[in-house]
């Protein structure tokens, strides 16, 4: 059997290269330095200065952008562990915007505060231009310029909760354009169906603002895919389908309102089917739509706009064996 022996921690040489000269009261513990060095460094003149409460920038002078940063995900991270570990903090809101680049948001050395999100049960103050933000959910983090950020998705959210506060209050907030920003930026940062889940958990598509922005982008997103759908339509060699036909019983009553369909088959086609539910009441009318169709007899293929990307041979032969099979014992249908 085999043993891993475990690895030193790096010196603070070069932990203080990793986190940029910013370090914490337990990092520099761990590495001998005593207490009464820290106080002395730091006085008045010395080369190190305090930033926040446990939290020391190993320089003199003003810190960066960059460091102030570092400053604030280590003081929310501190765990009272060996090396303060990260783990359980990440920078979100518009901090995190201004990492990943977004031209929507101020560049980083204008960015007067930094939200940093900890669990829920961390016991932590706001201090500075550091404010905590706590969440029930399990963090995820993704590294940008070695700082522990929020998944763009999230980030936006945040962003968008203060955003709105400030709005209400007389301020103006580019709700649309970070909205477009965010699936647009070079690496596609998020998709539609992230924001829509980041959105909906944070309540903020009650904001008539933020709603009308994200039904922007949701059709948007809806229409270039099934456009796509469209031309594998004309590339499988089948009939053009009825677009977003209404579908009624002989006596009147609404069935739904599917995206495609061929009524000489009895073949629906419905396209991210969720991205028109933001609301509850919209996912029920959609949900009670379909269940509708297929109880009729009416085959239902729903088309997903990531594989439709990722795998559009195989969604073009799933249509074409749908059309060729066709529906169930389809009742007659009046389609307006």
């Amino acid at each position: 059997m085999s043993y891993r022996i475990p690895s030193p921690p790096p010196s603070l040489e070069e932990l203080a290269k990793r986190q940029q000269n910013v370090v914490t009261a337990s990092q520099l513990r761990a590495r001998g330095v005593p207490a009464r060095i820290i106080t002395e460094h730091c006085r008045r003149g010395g080369p190190w200065r305090r930033m926040l409460p446990r939290v020391y920038l190993l320089q003199a002078g003003e810190p960066t952008p960059e460091q102030r940063m570092w400053a604030a995900l280590l003081y929310a991270a501190q765990n009272g562990r060996e090396e303060g570990r990260r783990e359980g903090a990440v920078i979100t809101g518009t901090a995190a915007l201004a990492l990943y680049g977004f031209t929507v948001v101020p560049r980083l050395p204008a960015v007067t505060g930094v939200d940093v999100l900890v669990p829920r049960q961390r016991r932590l103050k706001d201090v500075g231009e550091v404010r905590i933000r706590r969440t029930e959910r399990e963090l995820v983090a993704r590294s940008v310029h070695g700082l522990a950020c929020a998944p763009v998705a999230r980030a936006v959210a945040d962003a968008l909760v203060e955003w709105t506060a400030a709005e209400s209050s007389g301020g103006s907030a580019p709700v649309r354009e970070v909205l477009r920003e965010a699936v647009a930026l070079p690496g596609n940062h998020c998709t539609v169906r992230e924001l829509v889940v980041e959105l909906t958990d944070s309540g903020l598509t009650g904001e008539p603002g933020v709603r009308a922005a994200l039904d922007e982008l949701i059709a948007a997103e809806r229409d270039l895919a099934l456009e796509q759908v469209g031309r594998l339509v004309e590339e499988w060699l089948l009939p053009t389908p009825l677009s977003a036909p209404e579908l009624r019983m002989r006596g009147g009553t609404y069935i739904a309102v599917p995206d495609l369909y061929w009524p000489e088959r009895g073949v629906a086609v419905e396209v991210d089917p969720e991205l028109r539910c933001v609301s509850e009441g919209e996912a029920a009318w959609v949900r009670g739509g379909q269940h509708r169709m297929e109880y009729l007899g009416i085959r239902v293929v729903y088309v997903c706009a990531a594989r439709l990307a990722a795998d559009p041979d195989a969604v073009g032969g799933e249509l074409r064996e749908a059309y060729r099979t066709g529906g169930t014992d389809v009742v007659e249908l009046l389609v307006v």
